[in-house]
């Protein structure tokens, strides 16, 4: 397989024929690449106008290899032929290094140049490629792979230094200016000539006190400045990754590429695999133009009930510098922002502050001295209960995720969770099997009140940028979230998208019920300590929930007679307990809860019509016990300001009616 390895060009703030006296500094030895034992020179010409150099040498090297590999494969050095073609009339170099050994076998073919800057004719830049071809390698091709990787890498990390180093040395001979190449000037050329191949002639050294006031420019490395200040620190291999998939992003996108940090996002998800991060953002830039995404911060227009109810903004930023948002998921009205503005709207929503973060990590860099890659999410869990394990919302959430970490990748540096109620580990069950494993590594959890104890947010969050609601100082406009009201619901905004039965028609049922009526639903249990979970809506007068276990079969409930029928609970003379004591749930109300059914047997949920003419709209679901090992006590003592169903266990005589 052929691998081919591509650095950054590399400018040096020196003019040509300076980098040309640095570079043959480094021959015939060079101590500061050790793997590089000698370089013999076995061709070296000049064309008669001292304007063309062809040079050949024959390098030895002692690669940094096992013991018990160079036994095996009975060799201590190998042997690279370097070709050289320096130009000094167009002021260019290049450089193509071979293998010797073994060439039969494995082909090594690395290629540099150095020329002149093209916007500044006093600088000059560097480029540096290589391409490995392991074709068959007595069984050792994978080992053999990657030790050149390896060496190839430390090259590259050297050559970086080299240049200063050798400059140093060429300062100290008394060279401080070196001028082009020009046809009219012979003797100037051959004094160039000296001294770009370092010939035998001394140099006169400069005089003591003028060598004491001889300052060595500072190293300005512009793309490799750029890199450090801009992306961060980046291995030699990974700054290679990302120069590969830049050029197939360039030759692929006609209009706008996406900038170095996003490449750089989407080789960091996939553990710079250039192949797997091509396609994870080939498909990402569809689905941007698909969706328009590009003008989502221009046209997206806030709707009220998300400025009104939605509990979450951003907030100054971490100790890192990275811009801090913060989400109040325990306030949030799940149900009601999704009856309100939909699931689409949610995802608006959501890709609205991905895309303001991605905005803000750029404003952050900028005023910062170091690359700041991604945002820190503060997410706040008071109040949390179950009713945010809706199954509509839950759905939609793990869409959002779905789509957020393949659009988004490597934006999430850090996710402090403070406030965990005893519930949460139930969601988080459900929801962190669909968080990519590199992500969930960056959640750190704080249950109680110890998160402004030493080891909690102060480690992260600037004390005196602590919001307000969490004990600290800085008054923070995070919406506190709360209840939408019905009157915002808008009719058709939730409804069943794509096939996916999200819709209320697919999983919930309404009802009408008479006075003095019963609605009972059997669900049968053969899992002990599965969770039973519900969620309904009273959409008109008062209606009576309560929850038992039978300790005997029970018929089915019929309901095909009249509306105005009398309907008979079919607990009436069962022996049975009350695991949910009786509760009357008023008109307009939104019911959730749940029940860990800790013995297998039959429960029945049960809603009485107390006055007049009732309806309701009411969905359960049964979640098995292997996601809740280690949590029960936790669900179990869960209250809801929504729903407080959560009485003791009692044996009871089952109602008449």
């Amino acid at each position: 397989m052929v691998q081919e390895y591509v650095s950054p060009v590399r400018v040096h703030k020196y003019s040509f024929e300076m980098v040309m006296a640095a570079y043959e500094m480094r021959f015939p030895s060079c101590p500061q690449i050790p793997v590089v034992i000698e370089c013999v020179i076995t061709e070296d010409s000049w064309s008669a106008d001292d304007s063309q150099r062809h040079t050949t040498r024959r390098c030895q090297l002692n690669v940094d290899a096992p013991y018990l590999l160079k036994k095996m494969i009975g060799v201590d050095y190998i042997y690279f032929i370097q070709k050289n073609h320096l130009d000094l009339k167009n002021r260019v170099l290049e450089i193509e290094a071979t293998n010797e050994t073994f060439a039969s076998r494995v082909s090594v073919i690395e290629k540099c140049k150095y020329y002149v800057h093209p916007e500044n004719p006093d600088w000059t830049c560097f480029e540096q490629s290589a391409l490995l071809d392991v074709k068959n390698f007595f069984g050792l091709e994978n080992t053999v792979e990657k030790i050149a990787m390896k060496q190839y890498a430390a090259n590259i990390a050297k050559g970086k230094e080299l240049i200063e180093v050798f400059m140093k040395e060429v300062y100290e001979t008394g060279v401080k200016e070196l001028r082009p190449w020009n046809a009219s000037e012979p003797v100037k050329n051959r004094e160039l000539r000296r001294v770009v191949s370092r010939g035998t002639e001394p140099l006169s050294p400069p005089p003591v006190a003028e060598t004491k006031k001889l300052s060595i420019p500072d190293q300005y490395t512009l793309d490799s400045e750029y890199i450090k200040r801009y992306l961060g620190e980046l291995t030699p291999m990974q700054e290679s990754r990302l120069l590969q998939l830049r050029k197939w992003i360039a030759d692929l996108q006609k209009g706008k590429m996406p900038s170095d940090t996003t490449l750089l996002r989407f080789l960091r998800a996939r553990d710079f695999s250039v192949e797997k991060a091509r396609e994870m953002l080939s498909q990402s830039l569809l689905w941007r133009k698909k969706h328009q995404v590009d003008r989502i911060l221009s046209e997206y227009e806030t709707p009220e009930v998300v400025k009104q109810y939605f509990p979450g903004g951003w907030h100054h930023h971490d100790k890192d510098g990275r811009p801090l948002y913060i989400l109040r998921l325990g306030q949030m009205d799940v149900k009601g922002l999704l009856k309100s503005i939909g699931e689409d709207g949610l995802l608006k929503l959501t890709l609205h502050v991905c895309e303001e973060g991605l905005k803000l990590l750029e404003e952050a860099t900028r005023s910062s001295e170091h690359a700041i890659q991604s945002w820190c999410l503060l997410v706040d869990l008071d109040g949390l209960n179950m009713r945010h394990l809706w199954r509509p919302g839950v759905r939609a959430l793990l869409r959002i995720i779905q789509i957020v970490e393949a659009n988004y990748p490597e934006t999430m540096g850090r996710v402090l969770i403070v406030r965990a109620p005893r519930v949460f580990p139930i969601l988080w069950t459900i929801v962190s099997t669909f968080i990519d494993e590199n992500t969930r590594s960056k959640f750190l959890f704080y249950g109680g009140k110890d998160y402004l104890q030493p080891g909690g947010l102060l480690d992260y969050i600037p004390k005196d940028l602590i919001p307000d609601f969490l004990g600290g100082p800085c008054k923070s406009f995070v919406h506190e979230g709360g209840l939408v009201p019905k009157s915002l619901y808008v009719s058709g905004a939730f409804t069943e998208r794509d096939g996916d039965p999200l819709s209320e028609d697919s999983i919930y049922r309404s009802v009408s019920l008479g006075k003095g009526q019963v609605h009972e639903v059997i669900v049968q249990n053969r899992d002990p300590q599965s969770v039973l979970t519900w969620d309904f809506d009273v959409l008109s007068h008062d209606i009576s929930f309560a929850v038992y276990r039978s300790e005997q079969e029970l018929d089915r409930p019929d309901y095909s007679g009249a509306a105005g029928e009398e309907r008979r609970s079919v607990l009436e003379g069962a022996a049975c307990a009350r695991v949910e004591a009786p509760r009357v749930c008023h008109d307009g109300e939104s019911i959730q809860g749940s029940h860990v059914m800790a013995d297998a047997g039959l429960y029945v949920l049960q809603w009485r019509c107390e006055a007049a003419d009732a309806q309701l709209m009411y969905f359960h679901e049964t979640l098995a016990s292997h996601h809740y090992r280690g949590s029960m006590s936790s669900l179990q003592s869960a209250t809801s300001g929504f729903s407080c169903l959560s009485g003791k266990s009692a044996i009871s005589s089952c109602p008449s009616r």
